[in-house]
């Protein structure tokens, strides 16, 4: 009668075991192999790897494997990779890799499931991918201008490599471009004269510029003022030619009076400052509306 509870209890506990074994759980920003004596196992209906998503699922114990992976986004950090520039020169490129597996099967089959062997694989691809662009490219063009290029070309090239791998390459930034010390000083001064010619051609194009401008400015303007010149002494002329046919026009109408108005003029111009002194004989003809005016007071 006693025998029967133990036998009750191991059986029990050997179903718990059996259970416990059986049932296990992938967290939230995960996914999970089901493995199958080492081998992925494979839905027979798809022909693809079983992936199992977060949540309770099951196995046979024993017989089947399980292998957790994290899917979240993973951040490779590569610091002082030596790479060789156009002009035979060494950098130390400073760069990150953001990624995440795509594809659980391809990723477990060329890394083992192995994050560090994932990372090895990734930094010999973008280290190769940074030799060939480095290569083409001089010191200068990578710091001033073409940096944007290179990381756009990492980014394309690294993904398709990447595919390879089961993995997804969200992105790619250099962080930094260094020279070794030894040569930084020399490299940095010959950036800068040939900063500084770039500088000074642009300045003479600029003054060059200028003096054409200044000099077409100036013959523009004489031309304007001498074109101005000339049709104003043509309208001046035009005038002055009226102006005498108007007064032939009007002497020939009525010549005593137009005589006698001009005489008048004279006085008017001749006699408006007192200070004035004129020595003319009284029978000269300037005189002569005087001499008129006084034999006719002389008759009355």
């Amino acid at each position: 009668m006693q025998q029967k509870p133990i036998s009750f209890i191991v059986l029990g506990a050997i179903t718990m075991l059996l259970f416990l074994s059986s049932v296990f759980t992938v967290k939230e920003g995960q996914n999970a192999l089901l493995l199958r004596l080492g081998q992925l196992t494979v839905d027979s209906s798809t022909g693809q790897a079983v992936v199992l998503g977060p949540g309770l699922h099951f196995k046979w114990p024993v017989i089947n494997q399980v292998r957790v992976f994290d899917t979240r986004m993973q951040t490779l950090d590569i610091k002082s990779s030596r790479i060789v520039t156009r002009e035979k020169k060494d950098v130390m490129v400073d760069y990150y890799v953001k990624w995440r597996i795509q594809d659980l099967a391809a990723y477990f089959k060329t890394t083992g499931g192995n994050a560090f062997q994932a990372d090895t694989l990734l930094e010999q691809q973008f280290n190769t991918i940074l030799r060939a662009q480095f290569g083409k490219r001089n010191i200068s063009d990578l710091v001033s201008g073409e940096r944007d290029d290179v990381m756009a070309i990492l980014r394309e090239r690294g993904t398709e490599n990447a595919k390879s791998l089961g993995i997804k390459i969200v992105d790619v930034r250099v962080k930094g471009i260094d020279l070794p010390s030894n040569a930084s000083m020399s490299v940095y001064k010959r950036m800068r004269a040939d900063m500084q010619k770039i500088a000074n051609r642009h300045r003479a194009d600029g003054q060059a510029e200028a003096e054409a401008t200044r000099a077409a400015a100036d013959a523009k303007v004489t031309v304007i003022l001498a074109t101005a010149r000339s049709n104003a002494n043509v309208i001046k002329a035009k005038g002055q030619a009226e102006a005498a046919q108007i007064y032939t026009d009007a002497y020939r109408q009525s010549p005593d009076f137009f005589a006698f108005y001009r005489s008048l003029r004279a006085y008017e111009n001749t006699f408006n400052n007192k200070q004035d002194i004129l020595v003319l004989s009284p029978q000269s003809q300037f005189f002569n509306y005087f001499n008129s005016f006084n034999n006719t007071q002389e008759k009355h």
